[in-house]
């Protein structure tokens, strides 16, 4: 897998677990806590764990074939657990592959 397959890959995982996770915060939980209603915490938690791990592999090889740092690979999967920020790491994550691409074609031409 190409890093701009990768990379492609990524960000759909990152936008789909960042909805899943907004959808969980925002409607989920407190239709649990505020109207005593579990079942959708039972459904949107098991999406969003499922989404989640999804989002690990496909972070990790986009890290692995980007040669992220241990410290910035472990930073973009936490991004995948707190509501907004996997919109974030996304875009920064984005930013940094896109320059590195840009720079690889710059020196090979």
């Amino acid at each position: 897998m190409s890093i701009s397959l990768a990379l492609k890959a990524y960000r759909i995982s990152a936008w789909v677990t960042g909805v899943g996770l907004l959808v969980l915060v925002f409607y989920a939980m407190p239709m649990k806590y505020f109207f005593d209603t579990p079942g959708p915490v039972a459904i949107v938690g098991m999406f969003h764990g499922f989404l989640y791990m999804i989002y690990i592999v496909l972070a990790l090889l986009l890290a692995e074939r980007a040669r992220f740092t241990p410290v910035f690979a472990l930073l973009v999967l936490i991004a995948g657990t707190i509501p907004i920020c996997s919109f974030i790491a996304e875009r920064k994550v984005t930013r940094r592959v896109e320059e590195k691409l840009a720079a690889r074609d710059a020196a090979a031409s």
